[in-house]
């Protein structure tokens, strides 16, 4: 949903298909029952119940070391490159999900969390929550969407944004290839959905007062009501912004947007029309923090 040279292109820098969604299958793998003899499988062997309570055990202590070292951090340090963890631990960019334990988000903009932390963590949380602002329906709202770029954007770039979402977003084929009224609404008996989804943060460069942060997230995208020509479908994308410091937060200087990665759908069967749309009235965002 970002045009071409400003991150919120024509097709919403997605596929031909912006529609499409990868299909999954999975195999099963059928037990037969146990022989009572004569149908040329024989009876199944008694359990050796001594190896399998080694088993269990070893499972069990594997376990419990596993969280000892998480809770220890790593036990090596800066050292630890070559301990238990192996590469994995130094790898560039990459750190684990979890809270960190520091509130970074202290207040509001608007309906848009403010008051990052001056450091990377702060840099990934205005990331995050920017995707999911420049990726909500609210976008598709002229008073909302420029509520969202004067937020969002560094105040020497916001006017520019402005002008240059104004004009994408109130195009009439655009908003005909997604099948909402020229005013940006959903026609009648219809709900249009737009969410952004993060699934994770990595951040390419910190420079004290710049940053570039990659957000990966799903996104929900679509019309959900009976006769939707446009059905709600789910598409992966990873959106990297330039940060700069500003009057104290964070806030965005320019973005890309790029395919994926997506993993494989799986066999799921799609909700109906009514209950995907409930679902995302009755379920709130999240304000995304590490």
């Amino acid at each position: 949903m970002s045009p071409d040279d400003d991150g919120y292109g024509n097709d919403s820098g997605r596929s031909n298909d912006g529609y499409s969604t990868l299909g999954g299958t999975r195999q099963t793998r059928t037990r037969l029952p146990d022989s009572q003899g004569g149908d040329g499988y024989g009876p199944r062997r008694p359990a050796r119940n001594s190896r399998s309570l080694f088993t269990v055990l070893g499972v069990v202590i594997l376990l419990l070391a596993a969280i000892a070292f998480a809770n220890m951090g790593g036990g090596g340090g800066d050292n630890g490159g070559d301990g238990a963890r192996g590469s994995d631990a130094k790898r560039p960019g990459s750190a684990p999900t979890a809270a960190t334990g520091t509130k970074p988000v202290t207040g509001k903009n608007g309906s848009i969390p403010s008051g990052y932390a001056h450091d990377e963590q702060g840099a990934q949380s205005a990331a995050a929550n920017y995707s999911v602002a420049l990726g909500s329906a609210d976008m598709f709202d002229k008073s909302r969407r420029r509520a969202i770029a004067s937020a969002v954007y560094a105040p020497a770039v916001a006017s520019a944004r402005q002008g240059a979402l104004d004009k994408v977003y109130s195009g009439e084929d655009f908003l005909a290839n997604i099948g909402l009224n020229a005013d940006g609404t959903a026609p009648a008996g219809q709900t249009f959905i737009s969410r952004s989804n993060p699934v994770g943060t990595k951040v390419e460069k910190f420079n004290g007062d710049t940053a570039s942060v990659s957000v990966w997230y799903s996104a929900l995208f679509g019309l959900a009501g009976e006769g939707s020509k446009n059905p709600v479908s789910e598409s992966w994308f990873t959106n990297t912004f330039a940060l700069t410091w500003t009057n104290g937060d964070w806030k965005v200087t320019d973005f890309t947007q790029k395919d994926g990665p997506a993993p494989v759908g799986r066999d799921q069967a799609a909700s109906p029309a009514g209950e995907m749309a409930d679902a995302v009235e009755q379920f709130g965002g999240f304000t995304y923090a590490r």
